[in-house]
């Protein structure tokens, strides 16, 4: 690996527009809208604004799982937010989110419209609205709760140190990449150690911490992200191998992963979602050149 010289940071900071590398036209030191844009609203009570990255997948699979559990309150309409064009500096998603991040979520069926922001708050709202994948026993909640934070607070390693220094940075550098490998793996060893004792993360049920964490984790051992799989030896990781397995063949976490997907297989490629009919109709093999009708 090719190492530049040594850095020097100034005394204060100053923003390079051409620094940020493939992300320099969405990154920027300041929060904020940039261009006025309304967001779309369906005919559900639920409205999502997101993108099929790690962290808008967890909300996509909690409201599938809900709705193949039986909850119609459940049913939702999913727009997409291309990151890359910037959608999330439009004025209508930071009335949602001022942090401009995907996912967002708008509950129209209070009596005053709710906005939640964060996946592992979005999470926990649904779980709590519907009872469902989150144990009400102290104990097991607090298990549940402890593993959807332990998630919530790993993407700063494995997302932005180990995917960005390893796959998007610039520049190839051997001590970040060190670093966050070395951080990528130990979080593996911790989650092997647990379902090397436990059927589910939290225990024998299947909850909101395995929503959080399998997208992350158990789509880097399935070689879905980074294109780092055997960079990273996930076969060792057997536990977590299984356990993503698993999780990746039930019916609601594969819906889950098409709604606004952008990227990869036509087929696996559902921009926008207003019924559960249009997995087998809306999806970009379907559609063609032609796009979703109403797409933003």
């Amino acid at each position: 690996m090719s190492e530049p010289d040594t850095f020097t940071p100034p005394k204060v900071w100053t923003w390079d527009r051409e620094s940020g590398g493939a992300f320099a036209s969405i990154n920027r030191p300041i929060a904020g809208a940039t261009h006025d844009r309304p967001l779309p609203v369906g005919h559900h009570p639920i409205q999502l604004y997101s993108l099929a990255t790690p962290n808008g997948v967890k909300v996509t699979v909690m409201l599938e799982e809900l709705l193949e559990l039986g909850h119609a309150g459940a049913d939702y309409d999913a727009w997409p937010i291309r990151i890359s064009d910037g959608d999330q500096f439009g004025s209508g998603f930071v009335a949602v989110n001022p942090n401009s991040k995907i996912p967002a979520m708008v509950d129209h069926g209070t009596p005053k419209p709710t906005r939640i922001f964060e996946s592992g708050a979005i999470l926990v709202y649904l779980a709590e609205k519907f009872g469902a994948f989150l144990p009400t026993q102290p104990s097991e909640r607090a298990e549940c709760l402890s593993w959807l934070f332990w998630q919530v607070g790993s993407p700063p390693y494995l997302g932005g140190g180990f995917g960005h220094f390893y796959a998007y940075a610039p520049v190839k550098l051997q001590y970040p990449i060190d670093r966050f490998t070395m951080e990528a793996k130990r979080q593996l060893d911790v989650l092997d150690r647990q379902l090397a004792q436990s059927e589910h993360v939290a225990g024998t049920d299947y909850t909101i911490a395995d929503m959080a964490i399998w997208p992350w984790y158990g789509q880097l051992v399935l070689g879905r992200l980074y294109e780092a799989a055997e960079f990273l030896d996930v076969a060792s990781y057997s536990h977590v191998l299984r356990w993503a397995k698993a999780i990746d063949a039930r019916p609601a976490v594969l819906r889950g992963r098409m709604v606004n997907n952008t990227f990869g297989e036509p087929a696996m490629q559902l921009h926008e979602r207003h019924d559960a009919s249009d997995f087998e109709n809306r999806t970009q093999d379907k559609l063609g050149a032609a796009g979703p009708a109403g797409g933003t």
